[in-house]
């Protein structure tokens, strides 16, 4: 029997509309459909059917408003599920589940790190990244697949070798890399290159990507084709820049490391909806192989960098919507809807800020848009005011932006400028879009933010990676206030806001406390003192 896992079904759909499809599109099954909660199973009574099934039907036809998704069910004696409480624990224990009983276990981690208390830093969170692994009080969660998935292009010509008769060579590699392959052939009918997408664990997607290539390479000397066959990796634009590391350096290394040549397709090829840089690896399929390595060790450690950054800064603002912002591939992990725009109960309004963002001269018009309407789209999707300040002189090479709104309008509105402002070519392939941004603060303040010798600033500079700079000589303005200047790349920029914002409330409820104490103190009339403290 060839076993198809039917996914993204209505909760809705029943076992006769899924009987009507199958039947609608004259593909034969054996048995019944065995429906559940958002999927279903059926069997197929030859590989062919099964085949027939997946191209028909995966991602093209819809049930009650949602696209079926069509597979092959894997057979696995293992089920991992993460985040189990005791409690639930307890209950699928010993459960029947198609005529199996479950038995349900934590499983150790040897990599993870040992439970204890947090050795620092919020939420044991430090500048380096988030904790690796464990779970505090479930014990630790094995890591069993990479957030980041591998994706390469191949040539049209080789995704009939990669699939292999009745689709046995994919099914093969899946088998033995443990992997989830998709081959993407019905994306760009007509293109000479087709995306594959590898789940699995670092190593997983390493084995199956090398897999993938000796394939190709065999298939190419069976058809005397003798173009080279580079190995080309799609990544976010986001990680890019820190691949190719300053000045380049980190791009270099792998290359003098793997004996390989490295490329990346140009800013100027990617489109809203094509947010991904190609990266063409050249060399023998042994240096691909360990080029790919490297190159995905760097993604990897870019996107666990940022989520980190992510789930702090949501921490940081209550209620920060960040689903929309566009800084992740779709579907990553801590960017579904859960997180909505919602203040938390309880606390009111957020208190408005006021940030200077500092621009090139030279972006100002693509800031504005024709006619003013890129800043009104911007001022409205993050609830802020946005005003772009005069050139102070003719030769002036930085203009000032002056954002108004509260904290999480300031991040939509700053995001959406360093992201422009990189879409627009005005920071090369090489850099990360970094900006200057000013915050005023009460001049009494200025000292808190410092710290004493210079500690607290320190301690923020180390933990952000923004540099901020309190200006000693500074004359405080008309309403006794002096300037904070943070810079840095745009997550090291908002953290450091953040973190000075924190300070200052901290400084203003220690203000209110005091004067609620002075005026909680008894007053005596004609300056005589508290009757307490009168001599007899």
């Amino acid at each position: 029997m060839n076993k198809l896992y039917i996914g993204n079904v209505s909760a809705e759909a029943s076992e006769e509309d899924l009987e009507s499809i199958f039947k609608q599109w004259k593909i034969p099954h054996s048995g019944s459909f065995l429906v559940k909660t958002g999927y279903a199973f059926v069997d197929c009574p030859d590989e062919k059917a099964a085949m027939r099934a997946i191209d028909v039907l995966s991602g093209k036809v819809e049930l009650h408003g949602q696209v079926l998704e069509v597979e092959h069910s894997v057979d696995m004696g293992l089920l991992t599920i993460l985040s189990l409480s005791p409690r639930a624990m307890e209950k699928l224990n010993g459960s029947m589940m198609e005529n199996y009983a479950l038995k349900v276990s934590y499983i150790p981690d040897e990599t993870a790190a040992p439970e204890g208390p947090p050795t620092g830093g919020r939420r044991n969170f430090n500048a380096r990244g988030p904790p690796r692994s464990g779970s505090p009080g479930l014990g630790a969660r094995p890591k069993v697949q990479s957030d980041i998935p591998l994706r390469v292009l191949v040539p049209t010509q080789f995704v009939g070798a990669i699939i292999g008769k009745e689709g046995a060579t994919i099914r093969n590699i899946t088998k033995q890399t443990h992997s989830k392959i998709d081959i993407h052939r019905k994306e760009n009918a007509g293109a000479a290159e087709k995306p594959i997408t590898i789940h699995s664990t670092p190593e997983g997607c390493s084995n199956a990507c090398r897999t993938i290539m000796d394939i190709m390479q065999k298939e190419a000397v069976d058809t005397k084709f003798t173009e080279e066959i580079p190995l080309k990796i799609l990544a976010h634009n986001n990680f890019v820049g820190r691949l190719i590391g300053k000045e380049g350096r980190n791009l270099k290394k792998i290359e003098q490391d793997t004996g390989t040549k490295i490329t990346i397709s140009p800013l100027q090829d990617l489109t809203l909806y094509n947010p991904e840089r190609t990266i063409t690896i050249k060399g023998s399929i042994d240096a691909c192989s360990r080029a790919e390595e490297e190159v995905m060790k760097k993604i990897r450690e870019s996107y666990e960098s940022d989520m980190a950054a992510m789930n702090l800064q949501s921490n940081l603002i209550p209620g920060l919507n960040l689903n929309a912002l566009g800084l992740f591939p779709s579907g990553a992990p801590g960017m579904g809807p859960s997180m909505a725009s919602v203040p938390p109960p309880g606390q009111g309004q957020p208190e408005s800020e006021t940030v200077h963002l500092f621009i090139p001269a030279l972006a100002v018009g693509a800031i504005i848009g024709k006619q003013g309407q890129h800043i009104k789209q911007l001022s409205h999707f993050a609830g802020a005011s946005i005003k772009i300040a005069p050139a102070e002189g003719m030769d002036a090479k930085q203009r000032m932006v002056i954002i108004v709104g509260p904290p999480e309008a300031q991040f939509k509105a700053q995001c959406r400028i360093f992201g422009k402002l990189k879409e627009e070519n005005f920071f090369g392939p090489k850099e990360e879009v970094k900006l200057e941004a000013h915050i005023k603060v009460p001049s009494f303040a200025a000292g808190r933010v410092i710290g004493k010798g210079g500690k607290t600033v320190n301690e923020l500079q180390n933990l952000t990676c923004a540099e901020v700079v309190v200006p000693r000589d500074q004359t405080p303005d008309e309403n006794d206030q002096v300037i904070v200047k943070i810079s840095g790349h745009f997550f090291a920029c908002q953290l450091a806001q953040r973190k000075i914002q924190e300070i200052l409330a901290q400084v203003r409820r220690q203000q209110q406390q005091q004067q609620q104490q002075q005026q909680q103190q008894p007053k005596s009339p004609s300056g005589a003192q508290p009757p307490m403290q009168r001599r007899k």
